[in-house]
Formats: C-alpha cells, structure tokens, sequence
C-alpha cells in the first residue's frame, strides 16, 4: 500500500518536476516575388535562414542565414531557441521578423541581411564617388575575385585611402567594403602593384574593431612613426609603414597597421 501511494505521489508531481518546454515554432506562410518562393523552414532554432525557390521549376536557388542564436549550455536548451516569425515583401526587399520582434532587411540581389532600424545609408556625394573609383580598387574588389564575396561601401567620404601601410616603398590603396552575404562592413587593404586584398572587418574580426565597422564614422591615414601607448596597450609601438587610424566620433578609435605578418589593431581609446 505504502508503494502504491508512492507511486501515485510521483505520477502527480511529474509534470511540474518536468523542464519547461517551448512550443514548436509557428508555420511561417511563404511569399513569392518576382517568381521565386521565399520560404523559412524553421527547422534550426540556432540558425534562422530562408531559402530561395524557382516556382516554375520547383528548384532550391540558394539559402541564406538571417540570423544565429547563441546557446548557453547551461540553460535549458530549448527555450532559447528562436525561430522566425512572418515573411513579407517590401519595396523589393524581403523582411524577416523573429520571435522576439526584431525585423530584418535581405537585399534579394546582393544578399545583404541587416536589421531594418539600422539600415546603412550611402554619403551625400555617393553617385559621384562611384563614378571615381579607382582602377586598383575596380580589379582587385569591383571586377577582381572578391567581387562576388564583396563589393565597394560608399558610407563614408572619402571611401578609399592612399599609403604604404606594409612598408614595401611601394602605394597601397585601402577601400571600405561591405560582405555580400552579411552586409557587414570593413577595410580591404590592396598591396601597391597586385589585385590581391587583406579583409579586415567584413566578416573578418580584427581585435576590438569586431568583424562589423559599422560603428566606424570616420578613418585617416596615420604616418609612419611611433605610436604612444594606448588603452590597454603597453609600451610604445615602432610602426613598419603607414597606419590606418579608425574611429566612432566621441567615442574610441584605434590603428590599424602592419606588424610584419598581419594586420593587427592597437587600441588608442576607451
């Protein structure tokens, strides 16, 4: 008897001993435009993506991420999944909404996902500068092989700087860029003399600069010389060529140079 009451006593405490449970995710309706199929499979509660349908063949085009969801392992795992919300079509732009409320803007031509209340917006003399982009830049990034990876970011005036940031005697040309697939921003540094570039930003993280200059509203060239010490930084740094000096108005910078192997960031404010 005493086992029977036991037994019982378990069955009824079981569902409140259990770990919450999030429910599975809603059914996102799909949209079409233009004769593609925009679906978002919500199969991936780390990973919200969508993909790209012909609807005359009935064929994948490509998937693309919107965005990730960090994963504490020390929480429970399932309900810190989230999953996307509704799909619309804007002026040509496909608008993701997640769970949480966050709407995010997908580029259907250049793939570029960004949030819709920090959309990037070009320089006031945007069209003159495309129109002046120089021929190094137009191989390496416009034409070259990172066209299809990157393309040149006019968010800024003037969108390319001059210097011999290696230290070879020889011109290099840094560009701002902006990562197709991300729209996230950055820096391609192009050697004087080659098509090839170093991303730094872009997707590509460099020290406190993050792999998004985003925040950055203003950058130089910084002469070859020594440099004081900056936050967090001992010592006085003996730069090999120029260095690029990055920054948010009002707020931190930091130098951008070469240490002989890489590209490498020195923090020059809080």
């Amino acid at each position: 008897m005493r086992r029977f009451v036991l037994i019982l006593f378990a069955i009824v405490l079981l569902p409140y001993a259990a770990p919450a449970k999030r429910t599975a995710p809603a059914k996102v309706e799909p949209v079409i435009y233009q004769g593609v199929r925009y679906v978002a499979p919500n199969d991936d509660g780390r990973r919200a993506y969508i993909e790209a349908w012909d609807v005359a063949t009935n064929k994948t085009l490509w998937e693309l991420t919107v965005f990730t969801n960090h994963i504490d392992p020390k929480l429970e795992e399932d309900v810190q999944l989230v999953f996307i919300k509704a799909l619309t079509v804007r002026d040509g732009t496909l608008m993701v909404t997640s769970e949480r409320g966050t709407t995010y803007r997908v580029d259907l031509k250049s793939k570029a996902v960004a949030p819709s209340d920090l959309a990037w917006s070009e320089a006031p003399d945007a069209a003159a500068q495309r129109k002046n982009i120089p021929e190094t830049i137009e191989r390496a990034i416009s034409k070259g092989p990172l066209a299809k990876d990157y393309e040149v970011s006019f968010h800024l005036n003037p969108f390319y700087l001059r210097g011999d940031f290696n230290g070879d005697g020889k011109v290099d040309v840094a560009v701002l860029v902006k990562q197709r697939s991300t729209g996230k921003l950055g820096i391609a540094i192009i050697p004087g003399g080659t098509s090839k570039a170093a991303i730094l930003g872009a997707g590509a993280p460099l020290g406190n600069g993050g792999d998004d200059f985003d925040w950055m509203d203003n950058w130089q060239v910084y002469p070859k010389g020594r440099v004081g010490r900056g936050t967090g930084e001992p010592g006085v740094h003996r730069l090999h060529g120029d260095a690029l000096l990055v920054g948010k108005s009002e707020a931190a910078s930091g130098l951008i140079h070469w240490d002989g192997k890489h590209y490498v960031w020195f923090q020059q404010g809080d």
